[in-house]
């Protein structure tokens, strides 16, 4: 459930964006980018959000119901523009993000009332982000989507900072409280964990994670790799896996997906966390986001290797 819009990535790496003269359409949107994630390894997966009513809304159906994933909850408000966002490219560790969701994106006008609340109670995995707490009515929703899993597991909330979509920062820690008191695992990087526990050291990140009412903490370290807690006392780290980076962008999305695939399989924590780690270190090696999410046999395959640079295949 969330953010959903269309990608604009140059085809020129290490160019700055005023200097780029062409670019790459894909579907974006980091909740529907783990949805694809989570298609992609044969999970049957549906999107919550919202479009403009516009062509860039009819591309983003049509995208996702190539992806497999189903459009029924995704609606179209009259008012606003599709968002598009860009990005700059230089690798390893800059990329740069530009958002033109302004005067308001679509997926921030998910209303409570129009939930699909049996859908959302009953589905075996929910995914909801912190973006989604940054204005109202999208705020109510979530939380109210949140609290009608009623602790069912896997309720995952991705802390998701992106300072630049709140009108006002400040209000982040609290809610992001409120989100964890109701999930069962959360899923952060140092800084997002940072915002919702004051914590930034990864242990402490963590116990503090499961100390707000999680499960399951998930502390994503980037090139120091991905830390697993759990309330039980569990704990896994997967070291990172070496890939030569394009563009970090949808790493942690392709993570989310197969994290939810390993913990609805019934895997352990550490075969999860390490095929998740995997997961994104394909991605950070590919231009795209969306349609660059592995298949089965590719984390399978740099698992195996060692590395995160496997070959992309077609569909």
């Amino acid at each position: 459930m969330g953010r959903l819009g269309v990608d604009l990535y140059p085809l020129q790496i290490g160019v700055p964006l005023a200097r780029v003269e062409t670019f790459g359409k894909f579907l974006g949107g980091s909740p529907a980018n783990v949805a694809v994630a989570a298609a992609r390894l044969g999970r049957r997966t549906a999107l919550v959000s919202r479009t403009g009513a516009d062509p860039f809304g009819t591309y983003l159906h049509e995208e996702l119901r190539g992806f497999g994933v189903d459009d029924r909850w995704v609606t179209a408000v009259e008012e606003h523009p599709t968002p598009v966002t860009f990005c700059e490219i230089f690798p390893p560790d800059d990329f740069p993000i530009h958002f033109y969701r302004r005067p308001r994106a679509p997926d921030l006008e998910i209303h409570p009332h129009e939930l699909d609340h049996g859908a959302i109670r009953t589905a075996r995995a929910f995914w909801a982000t912190g973006t989604g707490l940054s204005v109202e009515p999208s705020r109510s929703a979530t939380l109210e989507a949140l609290r009608e899993r009623g602790g069912a597991d896997p309720t995952v909330f991705d802390l998701d900072w992106r300072p630049a979509l709140w009108p006002d920062p400040g209000e982040a820690g609290p809610l992001y409280r409120e989100a964890l008191a109701t999930a069962t695992v959360a899923v952060g990087n140092l800084d997002e964990c940072e915002i919702a526990t004051g914590e930034r050291e990864p242990y402490a990140a963590a116990r503090a994670l499961l100390a707000a009412g999680v499960r399951l903490a998930v502390v994503k370290q980037g090139p120091k790799g991905v830390l697993a807690m759990t309330a039980d006392g569990e704990s896994a780290e997967a070291p990172p896996l070496p890939v030569e980076v394009v563009n970090g962008l949808g790493a942690g999305d392709a993570f989310g997906g197969a994290l939810c695939h390993g913990l609805l399989a019934g895997w352990d924590l550490d075969r999860t966390i390490r095929w998740a780690n995997a997961a994104g270190a394909i991605v950070a090696g590919r231009l795209a986001c969306s349609s660059a999410m592995p298949y089965a046999d590719e984390i399978e395959q740099a698992l195996a290797t060692g590395t995160g640079s496997v070959p992309e295949r077609t569909p």
